[in-house]
């Protein structure tokens, strides 16, 4: 098992090694990014990255990265870092761009850590965005995660959300509330 300073040292080292590849690849266009690190990318023109699922003519999948129509607010030429998918509860291999996740409390909760809220920009700009969307004020509804958090999911099934189906409480607890910035990211 590794010690706690030998972690740290390994995350300070993955994240200088992030700002020399970003640093390095200059001007990022999406359809030039392999499946590993399209998602949650930006382009060098602001739009968002996108990772997609083909179908070859020989029945095999194959994964692109293509450009999205959304666009990041004040960001450009950004691969997200591994410690912010992982803080923020994503996965590298998500296809497309949706609100959908912002229904589910586990992931709810790990976008509204301060782990990630307060470390990611580029995630919460993405969500923020998303949840504005659909009516929603993401401030708030970290806001309402833990006592009041059916409640916060209430409000967002309420603004043209579809319901999901029940969640075992047993296996996603509430969790605890947190203390939400008064102003959007940026």
């Amino acid at each position: 098992m590794a010690s706690n300073s030998s972690l740290k040292m390994l995350a300070v080292l993955a994240l200088a090694m992030t700002l020399f590849v970003q640093g390095s690849l200059g001007e990022i266009a999406c359809e030039n990014l392999d499946k590993d690190s399209c998602a949650f990318a930006v382009s060098s023109s602001g739009k968002r990255c996108v990772l997609e699922k083909h179908v070859k003519r020989s029945g095999k999948e194959a994964y692109t990265c293509g450009t999205s129509e959304i666009e990041a607010d004040k960001l450009k030429n950004w691969v997200e870092t591994d410690q912010c998918i992982k803080a923020c509860g994503l996965d590298r291999k998500s296809l497309g761009i949706s609100s959908d996740s912002l229904l589910d409390s586990c992931f709810t909760h790990k976008l509204c850590s301060p782990q990630c809220y307060d470390s990611c920009p580029n995630i919460v700009d993405l969500y923020f965005n998303l949840a504005a969307g659909e009516g929603v004020f993401l401030p708030k509804l970290c806001e309402s995660q833990g006592a009041n958090a059916r409640r916060g999911m209430s409000e967002i099934r309420s603004s043209g959300f579809a319901a999901p189906g029940p969640v075992d409480s047993a296996k996603h607890p509430a969790a605890a509330p947190i203390s939400a910035p008064t102003m959007a990211p940026y």
